[in-house]
């Protein structure tokens, strides 16, 4: 499918077993191949922040995390996307379709990525190495992944995330880089996903940032996004 153009990023239109199929390509194909899970959040940064823009320009794959984007797809390219392809789904969905696959775990404070990594075990990834994002040298967490040359290597450092993954992919040895925000807490049982009927009907992201005081700095981009679709559309 030919890529979109969203408030001067590019979108992926695909669903989930596109992704999968995608992916599936990158893995038989080597090399580096970046994945960002585009959700409002990221496209309003996107706009003043270069490098992240850049991250998100050059990503072999985007996919659209978030019903703000399934809104603003259609709205602006006239797009209707079947679903969400969103970093813990994604993530889950490669351990099933990819019995065996070999995963870096990168993120969370000490200790998460460790517990991340046995969920993933008994998901059936083969579990090469971990690491926590609270690292202040590069140097030496590079050397290891590039050192356990994973075939997914999963980044959950927030904002960090994207930009690390460009600005290192040549140098990672990881077939794929994707980063997954708060996935690796969930995997470690450091948080639950909110209910099924909540993810259904795309309200995650709402129950996450009303229920976690921490996350309300970030409602205004929320808003921003919205009013930036609407000022393009006109």
């Amino acid at each position: 499918m030919e890529r979109l153009t969203l408030l001067g990023l590019p979108l992926d239109p695909v669903d989930m077993e596109g992704a999968l199929e995608r992916i599936g390509r990158f893995l038989e194909e080597g090399g580096a191949h970046q994945v960002v899970t585009l959700n409002p959040e990221i496209a309003v940064r996107a706009q003043e922040d270069e490098a992240l823009r850049r991250a998100v320009l050059e990503a072999e794959l985007v996919t659209p995390d978030g019903v703000g984007i399934l809104w603003a797809a259609q709205r602006l390219c006239g797009a209707k996307l079947k679903e969400r392809v969103t970093g813990i789904d994604l993530t889950l969905a490669l351990l099933g379709r990819f019995p065996g696959l070999r995963v870096y775990l990168l993120g969370g404070r000490p200790g998460v990525a460790e517990k991340a990594a046995k969920e993933v075990a008994r998901l059936g990834g083969e579990v090469v190495g971990f690491h926590h994002g609270y690292f202040r040298e590069e140097g030496p967490v590079l050397e290891d992944i590039q050192k356990k040359a994973p075939d997914l290597l999963l980044v959950g450092m927030g904002e960090r995330q994207e930009v690390f993954i460009h600005r290192n992919k040549a140098h990672l040895g990881a077939r794929v880089a994707m980063g997954v925000g708060g996935t690796l807490d969930v995997l470690a049982g450091e948080a639950k996903r909110p209910p099924l009927w909540a993810q259904r009907l795309g309200l995650e992201w709402l129950l996450r940032v009303g229920l976690d005081p921490k996350r309300w700095r970030r409602a205004p981009r929320l808003f921003r996004f919205a009013y930036m679709v609407l000022r393009e559309k006109g």
